[in-house]
């Protein structure tokens, strides 16, 4: 690697926490991220899932930590993010990957199912954020990368507040971006297509379906975790410093048409 390219976008010296790390886009994001030089703290529920993931990490080279918290509890946010600095110093990348998709009809959507999962989705990445910009104001600056999704700006079958969490996801960004940036932290979020993950199995699972999603696209297909490396390491690296309130779709151009 050139040095030109190594200044743009390795990670190095700088620590990601990564919500939702234990399955999907979080572990993988995660795992790039580590490869790309950043010590990863990794944060879900399942303690054994992240304990794979730093062994997975470790083996080849990197650094990692892992911190089991359930971010449905309100009271966990404060705790989680005076917990992250412990390892490696305090996170200057924050990746919001934790979500949930209850796929309700709308009759079926209760007080507590809403709350569960505006939650997770919405209040989680602000909440988490909020606390972790100081440190890196701190350190000074840094990039929150969100997760987005088609349902940020298409509508579909059985997610109405899977929907409306994403949705909110796409103006939390730019929210993000405009109180943030100036202090040196970025906020933009990568919207990814139908990729596999244990989110997204029941598409998965009709092929019919899944077909049928990647002939929507138009490239054809859909997406590969690794499809999303790029998106993530630019984010997070140098190179995109002048980069901030985005919502980048990486969706193989479903939405393009």
């Amino acid at each position: 690697m050139s040095a030109f390219i190594s200044e743009l976008f390795s990670l190095t010296g700088q620590v990601v926490l990564v919500t939702g790390a234990s399955a999907g886009i979080g572990r993988h994001m995660a795992k790039t991220l580590a490869r790309a030089g950043a010590s990863v703290v990794g944060v879900a529920r399942r303690r054994e899932a992240l304990d794979g993931l730093v062994s997975e990490i470790t083996a080849t080279g990197g650094q990692a930590a892992a911190l089991a918290y359930d971010l449905s509890r309100q009271e966990t946010i404060e705790l989680l993010a005076a917990d992250a600095a412990r390892g490696f110093g305090p996170p200057t990348i924050l990746v919001n990957a934790a979500g949930v998709n209850l796929r309700q009809p709308p009759e079926a959507v209760t007080l507590q199912s809403w709350n569960a999962t505006l939650h997770l989705n919405l209040s989680v990445p602000f909440f988490l954020a909020q606390a972790l910009v100081p440190g890196m104001v701190a350190k000074g600056g840094g990039a929150i990368i969100n997760i987005a999704s088609l349902q940020s700006f298409r509508a579909f079958t059985n997610g109405i507040a899977y929907g409306a969490s994403k949705g909110g996801i796409a103006q939390l960004t730019r929210a993000m971006a405009e109180a943030w940036s100036r202090r040196g932290v970025r906020a933009n979020a990568i919207l990814p297509g139908f990729f596999p993950t244990e989110l997204t199995q029941p598409v998965f699972d009709d092929p019919a379906l899944a077909q049928k999603n990647a002939q929507a696209t138009a490239i054809g297909r859909n997406g590969a975790l690794n499809d999303l490396d790029g998106a993530t390491i630019f984010l997070a690296a140098p190179g995109s410093a002048y980069v901030t309130g985005q919502i980048i779709a990486v969706d193989g151009g479903y939405l393009a048409k």
